[in-house]
C-alpha cells in the first residue's frame, strides 16, 4: 500500500432526475422490463474533508449543522448517540467492522458540508456519502470500482435511513453530466453523456419548496403497493417506465420541442402514483408554472424538497420572477446543470 495522504478533500456534484425516478428501486425494476432513469448533475455540490490525527483522535464536524466534537478513541466517538453525528457514526462504524486493521489505531478529522437544502430532493445525502467515500478511498488507498462504490454507498444508506433506497443518486457524484441507467436483473448499468449547455438554457431552473422531504418514506410505500397489488401503483409505474425510455431518447437528442408533453405526463403519472409525491407547494408550483406555459418536474421523491422548472419558450426568467411574486415561501435556486 502506497504512503496515505495526511489530508484528502474531495466534492461531489449533485443532480435533478428528469426522468424514471422510483424505477430505480430494488425489487421494482425487476418488474418493468428493463426501465431506465435519467438524470443530469448540477452545480450544488456536496464535500469531505479528511485529516490525519495523532493516534487515536477523532474530530468529527457537520459544518452546516455547526457541530464539532472531539473524541479521544474510535469507541468512544462510535458509542456518541448524538444524532447530528448519525451521518457519521455510520460511516465511521462501516471503517472500523470492515477496514478495523487500517484505521483503528489512526487518528481523523473528518469534516463535512452540503449546499442542497435538507430534504431538497436532490441526491444531497447520497452525494454527501460518495464525497465522503471518495475521501477514504484516497486516504486509505483503497480501490473500488464504480459499481462497488455505488452498492457501498446505497446500503450504507438504507443502513442510517433504516428503508430501501434506490441508485440513481450515486452515479452523478462520481462523473458529472447527463447519467443514463438501465437497471437489470444484474443490476444498474450506466452511461454518462456530455451534453450541450444550450438545451437547458432560458428553459431550466431549480425551485425549493420549503418543505423538506422524505425519499426513503415515499419509496417505500411505493414498493410496499406494488408487492401487496394495489392496481394503481402497477399501472402508474408501468407508466414512468414508459416515459422515461422516451425523455431519454428526448433528452440524448437534445429534441427540446418534445419535452413538455413528456413532462406534463410524467407529473400527471407520478402524482397518481402516490399522494405522498405532491404537496400544496408543489401544486401552486405547477399552476405558476402552466399559468406561464411552463412545466413542472417534481425531483426524487417529492413530497416536499425541489421542484425543477422547464420554460418550453426559453421565457425561465419570467417563470422565476412569477414564483417569487407569486409562492414567495418558496426559494429559486441559482443552480445549473454540471459537466466536467
Amino acid at each position: 500500500m502506497s504512503a496515505s495522504p495526511s489530508e484528502v478533500r474531495q466534492q461531489s456534484p449533485t443532480r435533478v432526475d428528469l426522468a424514471g425516478g422510483t424505477l430505480d428501486c430494488w425489487p421494482l425494476y425487476l418488474f418493468l422490463d428493463n426501465p431506465v432513469t435519467i438524470n443530469v448533475a448540477i452545480d450544488i455540490f456536496t464535500g469531505a474533508e479528511l485529516k490525519t490525527l495523532p493516534q487515536n483522535q477523532l474530530r468529527l464536524v457537520t459544518r452546516d449543522l455547526k457541530v464539532v466534537r472531539e473524541f479521544t478513541s474510535w469507541s468512544e466517538a462510535l458509542a456518541s448517540a448524538e444524532p447530528e453525528l448519525a451521518f457519521h457514526r455510520c460511516i465511521l462504524q462501516y471503517f472500523f467492522d470492515e477496514h478495523r486493521d487500517l484505521v483503528q489505531h489512526r487518528g481523523l478529522s473528518l469534516e463535512t458540508w452540503s449546499q442542497s437544502p435538507v430534504g431538497g430532493g436532490l441526491g444531497g445525502s447520497s452525494s454527501l456519502t460518495i464525497s465522503v467515500l471518495k475521501a477514504f478511498s484516497s486516504w486509505l488507498d483503497l480501490k473500488w470500482s464504480v459499481s462497488d462504490l455505488v452498492r457501498l454507498a446505497s446500503h450504507l444508506e438504507a443502513r442510517m435511513l433504516k428503508k430501501p433506497t434506490g441508485t440513481q443518486d450515486y452515479f452523478p457524484p462520481l462523473d458529472g453530466g447527463l447519467c443514463v441507467i438501465t437497471y437489470g436483473a444484474e443490476g444498474p448499468r450506466h452511461v454518462r453523456h456530455r451534453f450541450e449547455p444550450k438545451f437547458f438554457a432560458g428553459r431550466f431552473a431549480l425551485v425549493y419548496t420549503g418543505r423538506s422531504h422524505h425519499s426513503g418514506i415515499n419509496n417505500w410505500q411505493v414498493i410496499k403497493d406494488w408487492l401487496d397489488g394495489d392496481r394503481r401503483t402497477r399501472e402508474a409505474m408501468a407508466d414512468l417506465a414508459v416515459i422515461s425510455k422516451q425523455m431519454t431518447e428526448v433528452v440524448l437528442q437534445q429534441n427540446a420541442e418534445a419535452m413538455p408533453e413528456l413532462l406534463a405526463r410524467e407529473y400527471e403519472a407520478r402524482t397518481r402514483l402516490s399522494d405522498g409525491f405532491s404537496s400544496p407547494e408543489i401544486r401552486a408550483l405547477h399552476e405558476i408554472a402552466q399559468s406561464q406555459a411552463g412545466h413542472v418536474k417534481i425531483c426524487g421523491a417529492g413530497g416536499g424538497g425541489c421542484v425543477m422548472l422547464w420554460s418550453p419558450n426559453q421565457q425561465i426568467e419570467s417563470l422565476k420572477a412569477e414564483v417569487r411574486r407569486r409562492a414567495p415561501q418558496c426559494q429559486v435556486l441559482e443552480a445549473q446543470p454540471w459537466q466536467v
